[in-house]
């Protein structure tokens, strides 16, 4: 035998060999697959050692859990806005487009309707994953490919990734994203099992993410279009779904161009599928990207102050009663009708942009507008308010307290969007120091607005301020300040419920009362606001129509501030307040818009004073009612009291020279109508309340600070700063025909009266006294008001 034939057959012998051992490993290794397989699928299914972290429970599978933002609706059931930490509200299957379904399968999982939570067809890609990502040591992406809709809804549902699901060996790259699939595999099986095809489809989309700020399809349908995700079109449910591949880099908001080319691989896939023709495709791919895109924000949107001061108030409540206001999909139907805050919103906005350029326009070339008891401009205020902001305390933590770099930060010019009235937006991008953007900010003035059903309390418009992205404080119940004239209903309450008519006649004369200021005995004595005393005798109604302070003076000397107050309480003023001479005239301490309507509204409701309500009931995600709101009243005047009140604000808009004629015509014909204005000291606060049959509503207009106003009364008085909100709303809700809001008379008592109110056949026997005999017995302490209007 030749030596090259004794290697050929040495080398056949050889592959021979290999071949035997090639076969004897496969067979090993299936056996062992068909060993180890399904001992391994055992142990990560029963987390053997709690080496795999374990699986969702049976109940969890029957019940799948996930974070959904609880919503406000309105009255008349418009959603006000969420509260959330993922911003995600669910739909049915049959809440979706035909296309977005189509478009999702097409492109995600085209045999979705044929496999049980696993497609062994794309498991063979992931095989190939698996082994290319264990050979790199997790270098390579594996994520996508292979998984169907039931494994990405288990990986959504049940966070296989994170958390609880973490066990030892997923610490090990090469193990990590075996035992995740597996996981996943398994969940996904469970899944096909307990659910129908569709409700797993509506629950990965209700689950998925598809921006930062968009969790779940509905919040996507409403951001980037601004339609329910029934209503999306082809190109428009292509664009969402493109967005699951990588919801950042494919966002048509942030990333138009790599959104469209993703649309449109979307829109092959749903071609190749059967889902589109050919023809369709064609024009659908021509077409550009268009959005209506909208975040949702706390800043944006109906209610935004009322919104906010509502999710303390719920935030409180979720605690007591085991729930959490951000996760567990609480429905919270509200008092607030959506078309009446419009309007006053509207109103708010209207009168308040006048009224900012009146106050620039009153203040140019004569200095800033903080000012002193004499006039004069207050030194070290920017100062004092810069040492209050965040941004300034932060710099004392950095530096230490009173280190020059404070300064320097505080004076250096820095890029910053502020508030403007002359931008459509109303913000404007600038560049200013922090100390010359709170100055900017001191020149505004502020409001607060709120409307309310005085029959059951229910508060149907909250306006807190004029901008709630750049001013949060809220003018409605959390801001307090003096309440001028319309404090004196109260006294005139307390008066007529202890014997006196409207018609009861006082002289307009100076009332001195003695007083301690500053710890020394003392005079006071109030002043009319245009300086002056006619000497004539008016009726007291004649005399709170023209906000006569001398004769509000008169009658409080006679029933004594301690009466007044006891009734003030009684009409749900519940702040501290003093009993003083200066009550009268709304000295005596701060009060809240919540409260004087509150108050204003047991005149109406026949005496009965309601607590103001802005919660009627609470559901959870299954629609069970968790809350009902209690309706808290109490009798605070006689009936008979409070139709008398009723009478005395008409004063207002029927007397000769009442405060209120200025409200228009079209309000007042065939309606009655109460009003009250209310200024303080150096013009600081303005104040209207109006009251008729059906609704009750209350303005402030002022400065942040009660050092920001303006100089004059002509323009300072609440008749100008406050009242035409009131009547711009009014004049809209009456013209708004989708509203039960009529004209008409206030409802009299069903017994009469038995107070004369005809002043012409009115006879008292006690008129007011002379002005030197109106001195009190004992002095009390006094505030430092000069005068209030």
């Amino acid at each position: 035998m030749s030596e090259t034939t004794s290697k050929q057959q040495g080398q056949g012998n050889g592959r021979e060999k290999l071949f035997k051992w090639i076969v004897r490993g496969v067979w090993i290794a299936f056996f062992a697959f068909l060993i180890g397989f399904p001992l391994y699928i055992y142990t990560v299914s029963e987390d053997f050692l709690g080496l795999y972290g374990g699986l969702p429970s049976l109940e969890a599978l029957e019940n799948p859990e996930s974070d959904l933002s609880s919503e406000l609706y309105s009255s008349d059931n418009i959603l006000l806005g969420k509260y959330y930490r993922e911003n995600r509200s669910p739909v049915t299957y049959e809440e979706l487009s035909p296309n977005l379904v189509n478009a999702l399968i097409a492109t995600e999982d085209i045999r979705f309707s044929e496999h049980s939570g696993i497609d062994l067809i794309g498991l063979t890609r992931v095989g190939w994953g698996v082994i290319k990502y264990t050979l790199t040591f997790g270098a390579s992406d594996l994520e996508g490919g292979g998984s169907t809709l039931s494994q990405q809804t288990a990986k959504n549902l049940y966070k296989t990734r994170t958390g609880e699901m973490e066990g030892p060996l997923m610490k090990i790259p090469g193990l990590r994203m075996l035992i995740i699939k597996t996981k996943e595999w398994l969940v996904a099986v469970k899944l096909e099992k307990y659910y129908t095809k569709k409700e797993i489809l509506a629950m990965y989309l209700n689950t998925a993410e598809f921006s930062s700020n968009s969790f779940g399809i509905k919040v996507a349908a409403k951001t980037f279009f601004n339609k329910h995700p029934h209503d999306l079109t082809v190109e428009e449910s292509a664009t969402i779904v493109g967005m699951l591949k990588a919801a950042t880099y494919y966002n048509p908001a942030r990333n138009p161009e790599n959104s469209t080319r993703r649309r449109n691989v979307v829109m092959n896939q749903m071609r190749k599928n059967g889902f589109l023709e050919d023809s369709e495709y064609d024009s659908l791919t021509a077409l550009p990207m268009a959005l209506d895109y909208k975040v949702e924000s706390h800043n944006e949107g109906l209610a935004t102050y009322f919104r906010s001061v509502v999710q303390n108030w719920l935030l409180r409540w979720s605690r007591e009663h085991g729930y959490d206001l951000y996760e567990d999909g609480l429905r919270i139907y509200t008092t607030i009708d959506s078309r009446m805050q419009e309007h006053a919103e509207k109103a708010v906005e209207k009168h308040m942009k006048y009224q900012q350029a009146l106050f620039k326009k009153h203040w140019e070339g004569r200095g800033e507008p903080w000012r002193d008891e004499d006039g004069k401009v207050l030194k070290g205020f920017i100062p004092m308010l810069a040492k209050r902001t965040e941004r300034y305390r932060s710099l004392e933590k950095k530096y230490g307290r009173g280190h020059d770099s404070i300064d320097v930060v505080m004076n250096t010019p820095v890029d910053m969007t502020v508030f403007s009235w002359n931008s459509e937006n109303l913000e404007i991008d600038t560049t200013m120091s922090p100390i010359d953007s709170i100055k900017y900010m001191q020149h505004f003035l502020h409001a607060g607005f709120m409307s309310m059903d005085p029959h059951n309390g229910h508060i149907k418009a909250w306006v807190g301020g004029i901008n709630h992205k750049h001013f949060k404080y809220d003018h409605v119940m959390q801001g307090k300040r003096q309440p001028g004239s319309t404090f004196k209903p109260f006294v005139y309450a307390a008066a007529i419920d202890n014997g006196y008519s409207p018609c009861y006649e006082v002289v307009d004369a100076p009332v001195t009362f003695s007083v301690y200021t500053n710890g020394e005995e003392d005079t006071w004595t109030p002043k009319n606001a245009e300086g002056t005393y006619s000497g004539e005798r008016m009726t007291i109604r004649q005399a709170m129509a023209q906000s006569k302070n001398s004769i509000t003076a008169f009658v409080m000397k006679r029933i004594g501030p301690e009466t007044v107050v006891e009734y003030a309480k009684r009409l749900g003023i519940n702040g501290n307040i003093e009993a003083v001479p200066s009550l009268a005239l709304g000295g005596g301490g701060d009060v809240s818009v919540y409260e004087m309507v509150g108050a204003y509204s047991a005149f109406v409701n026949h005496g009965t004073w309601t607590e103001p309500v802005f919660i009627t009931r609470i559901e959870d995600k299954d629609g069970n009612t968790i809350y009902e709101n209690p309706v808290n009243t109490r009798e605070a005047l006689s009936e008979e009291t409070a139709y008398l009140m009723l009478y005395m604000l008409r004063g207002a808009t029927e007397e000769e020279g009442g405060t209120g004629r200025g409200i228009p015509r079209e309000i007042r014909e065939g309606n009655e109508v109460g009003a009250k204005t209310g200024t303080t000291s150096n013009y600081s606060d303005g104040w209207f309340m109006g009251v008729t049959k059906n609704l009750v509503s209350g303005v402030w207009v002022g400065g942040d600070n009660r050092s920001v106003h303006f100089s004059t009364l002509a323009l300072g008085q609440g008749a100008r700063m406050a009242m035409p909100i009131w009547t711009e709303y009014m004049k809209n809700v009456y013209a708004d025909e989708r509203l039960d809001i009529e004209k008409g008379a206030f409802e009299r008592p069903a017994g009469g009266l038995s107070i004369e109110i005809d002043c012409n056949k009115y006879e008292s026997d006690i008129l007011g006294e002379e002005p030197d005999s109106l001195m009190v017995d004992e002095p009390v302490e006094q505030l430092d008001e000069e005068s209030i209007f």
